[in-house]
């Protein structure tokens, strides 16, 4: 088969496929954009990745989900959440990374061995254990227990680790010549330099922390700290119903994860290029 033949065959099922996965979140933005029975009536035709002809229905459905429900609360709780998490993530994770990287103590291979070793077990497993915690320090129902089991994380971890052990050995010497002790080699030289593995773990860690359904609605019970999604469960059965509030609640929900992994993903790939693989 000649290359320019192969190269249009592979293209054109390339865009089919991402057809097929983009479909479902378009539908879901143009349903948000149409009235209640303008989503079932238009389901059988063209309409259906169209928003009503009328440009006063576009955002009818928003002033409506507004009204009935607190969203702007439960849209600051989740930012509070997510940008709380993430950044606290990243210097957690990054400073464990840099333990395993550069400190030589002894037991350290095998106890990085066992920590990648958890990564197998399942969260359900564990989350009744994570109550428990959170119950004896008595921070439920605070910000505090959504934010506190989301810190530290085995594979961003790894991630920083194995960046960190990527940076020649002759840019810490150069520094510990200056004076520099091992606080300062990580503020100044490492973090800088990490980059790519931030952006990887912020992204992750992001989208995690604003998708996190099961830990929040375990440990609160005051529906003012409910983030964004434990509160759609709410709006989804809240009498009366209706399909269009329910599309544009996931579509404010949905907005701000495409809008991070747009502006990260070129620092992902590198990221997660650039972990490697091996305990060494």
């Amino acid at each position: 088969m000649k290359k320019p033949v192969r190269k249009i065959i592979e293209y054109t099922v390339l865009i089919l496929i991402a057809c097929i996965f983009v479909f479902p979140l378009i539908w879901m933005i143009v349903s948000s954009m149409k009235p209640e029975a303008s989503i079932y009536t238009d389901m059988n035709g063209i309409k259906v990745l169209l928003p009503s002809l009328n440009p006063s229905d576009w955002l009818q459905s928003y002033q409506e989900l507004f009204s009935r429900f607190d969203i702007a609360q439960y849209i600051f709780n989740s930012i509070i959440y997510a940008v709380v998490i993430t950044g606290g993530s990243i210097i957690v994770n990054a400073m464990a990374g840099y333990a395993f990287a550069r400190f030589h103590f002894r037991g350290k291979k095998i106890l990085f061995a066992l920590m990648l070793a958890l990564l197998i077990v399942p969260v359900e497993t564990i989350i009744i254990t994570q109550f428990t915690v959170a119950h004896s320090l008595g921070i439920l129902n605070t910000r505090l227990a959504v934010i506190l089991p989301l810190l530290a994380n085995i594979f961003f971890i790894y991630l920083f680790r194995n960046f960190f052990k990527s940076v020649p050995e002759e840019v810490i010497e150069s520094v510990k010549i200056d004076g520099g002790n091992s606080w300062t080699i990580f503020w100044r030289i490492m973090l800088p330099m990490s980059k790519p593995a931030i952006a990887t773990v912020g992204t992750l860690s992001f989208i995690a922390s604003w998708n996190d359904y099961l830990w929040p609605l375990m440990v609160l019970t005051d529906t003012t700290k409910f983030p964004l999604q434990v509160a759609i469960t709410n709006i989804n059965t809240t009498e009366p119903v209706f399909t269009n509030q329910i599309m544009s609640i996931l579509t404010i929900s949905t907005i701000p994860l495409i809008i991070v992994y747009i502006l990260a993903q070129k620092y992902i790939l590198q990221g997660l290029g650039g972990s490697g693989t091996g305990i060494k």
